[in-house]
């Protein structure tokens, strides 16, 4: 059995699969301020009459460091940067203990000016006496060679409970983005690490002892121990989940719109011919420009939830949601509210919803059924206007899907398909006004934790080589070995597949996922001297692909 469990920011959705179907799935409403006992009600409820024993897999889809992202509630981290010549990194400050020091490596891996140690001591001492606990170290190219940041590193142990480096975030080159990779993995570690542990803990308290999986922006998932190190990548976990709950569901050779419709957000994704499409950078959240894979999604300020308010005599929905619908106690008119007016949704307190949308009738001067059918309609007008504005901006650029660049391609879907407490109702509204094929997928209340359950794990490396040099690298995975003159582009690709494998069965991969494993980047340069040949330079990315394990097709049934 699997557990799949989605903290959204309204509803806590957790479910128990089986290769017969979904056994059981709960909802509990998501406390901000007390997600640890959030997330256990779920499991609690989920696991009564349970044996333990039966659960093989556990899959955490969280907003965790998305809220604090957007919040601003992440602890001080450190950065010490290091550039060279070329432009200056305080551009890319983070903060206000961000410190440029002397040393650097030029683009072929080569030192050009040495760490100045006495200056990283008497650094190290500041921030340690400011309160710093969490330290990020980038030299500009790291990924080139990283000596540097391990020698910082090593005069850093002493002062600090964490060091995240440059070179381990990702394979590719960009100086500004990898300082703030590096700083959000540093600023999220330890709200990421004493949730996780205090989850996983409680968990070992009933019996479950199984390796618990976090679902990553990508659409995959990796080991709570892996995530320890690389804590960034749990941003955009929950619209990845549900992209992963739409895609059995998505048409063949057609695009599809996903709409997960919650309580306070509504986010947005595109699926090519059953593919999410892919932020080919990195995500950007605020003004972190990042170096973390992600599926592109957007979310907007507009739920179930959104609060109701009348200027110059329009309906203004969201983007603030200050408590459930007035139907379950909350404060202010919702559309949700107008739902149940219009008979659509049979739950809650009527003559409370009854309350609250007369409170917009009276300041429309309309009767309360027509104010509830207008709420409606400008809900699914505000979020359908919403979506074909993401779409004009993806298809301004070249699109990207997880497995492919599409070259002069433009996304025009032929379906919707909504997922949420509320996808039904939407869908038919949706449809009835824009004769556009709109479903509800199956489960779709909780089909964003099923699509967490299911997710594949997924990984990445990226792999150097230089003949002249004579050395092979993916230091991100701490890896160097001297190679010959004849080492050649097949050598290349079985080094990295042999490091990929590695690296997925460390990160909770099946050994079946293993044969997903695609080539999704190679580059080849001749390097000539003298007009004389002297080696060659390969670079490769090689990934094991997003997708969903194998075994429950009768869960997407």
């Amino acid at each position: 059995m699997i557990i799949g469990l989605d903290v959204g920011g309204t509803h806590t959705d957790a479910v128990l699969l089986s290769d017969k179907g979904i056994e059981k799935k709960v909802k509990v409403a998501t406390t901000h301020e007390d997600l640890f006992n959030t997330v256990l009600t779920g499991f609690e409820t989920l696991l009564e009459q349970i044996d333990p024993k039966e659960i093989d897999r556990i899959v955490i889809s969280t907003t965790l460091t998305t809220n604090a992202i957007v919040q601003k509630k992440m602890a001080p981290a450190g950065m010490i940067v290091s550039a060279g010549p070329g432009i200056d990194p305080e551009h890319f400050r983070t903060g206000d203990h961000y410190y440029c020091v002397s040393g650097s490596i030029n683009h072929r891996g080569r030192e050009k000016a040495p760490v100045n140690e006495i200056q990283i001591e008497d650094i190290a001492k500041e921030m340690k006496k400011k309160g710093v606990e969490y330290v990020g170290v980038v030299s500009k190219f790291c990924v080139r060679n990283p000596s540097h940041e391990i020698l910082i590193k090593r005069i850093l142990n002493k002062y600090f409970k964490k060091i995240f480096l440059g070179h381990h975030v990702s394979g590719n080159l960009n100086f500004p983005r990898r300082i703030a990779t590096t700083h959000l993995n540093a600023a999220v570690f330890s709200l990421h690490k004493t949730f996780f542990e205090a989850v996983k803990q409680s968990l070992e308290e009933h019996g479950l002892k199984i390796p618990i999986q976090i679902l990553k922006a990508d659409g995959g998932t990796m080991t709570l121990e892996a995530s320890i190190q690389f804590p960034g990548q749990t941003v955009l976990s929950g619209p990845a989940a549900s992209i992963m709950g739409a895609i059995p569901h998505a048409p063949e050779k057609h695009d599809a719109i996903v709409l997960d419709i919650g309580g306070t957000t509504t986010d947005i994704a595109i699926l090519v011919d059953k593919t999410p499409l892919l932020e080919p950078v990195g995500i950007r959240r605020g003004q972190y420009k990042s170096l973390i894979r992600s599926l592109r999604t957007d979310s907007e300020g507009i739920g179930g939830d959104s609060k109701i308010s009348i200027k110059d005599n329009d309906i203004i929905i969201g983007p603030d949601r200050l408590g459930p619908a007035m139907a379950f106690g909350g404060p202010v008119p919702t559309p949700t509210d107008a739902l149940v007016v219009l008979d659509i949704m049979d739950a809650g307190d009527k003559e409370l919803a009854w309350k609250g949308i007369k409170e917009i009738a009276d300041q429309l001067g309309l009767p309360e059924k027509d104010t509830a059918n207008k709420i409606f309609e400008k809900c699914c007008k505000i979020i359908l206007k919403k979506t074909f504005e993401l779409i004009d901006k993806i298809n301004s650029k070249p699109v990207y899907t997880v497995h492919d660049f599409l070259e002069g391609y433009k996304i025009s879907p032929r379906e919707l398909l909504l997922l949420g407490g509320p996808a039904k109702y939407f869908a038919q509204k949706i449809e009835s006004l824009y004769h556009i094929k709109t479903t509800a997928v199956p489960e779709s209340s909780v089909a964003n934790a099923i699509g967490a359950a299911l997710a594949r794990t997924t990984c990445e490396v990226t792999l150097n080589a230089d003949t002249e040099q004579g050395i092979v690298t993916a230091h991100e995975e701490d890896f160097a070995e001297p190679i010959s003159k004849t080492y050649s582009k097949d050598d290349v690709i079985e080094t990295a597949y042999t490091l990929l494998k590695e690296k997925a069965l460390n990160c909770g991969a099946s050994s079946d996922s293993l044969n997903e494993i695609e080539v999704v980047e190679f580059q080849e340069f001749n390097i000539v001297r003298n007009f004389s040949p002297r080696g060659k330079i390969y670079r490769t990315k090689i990934q094991l692909k997003p997708g969903l394990i194998k075994g429950f097709e009768k869960v997407l049934q």
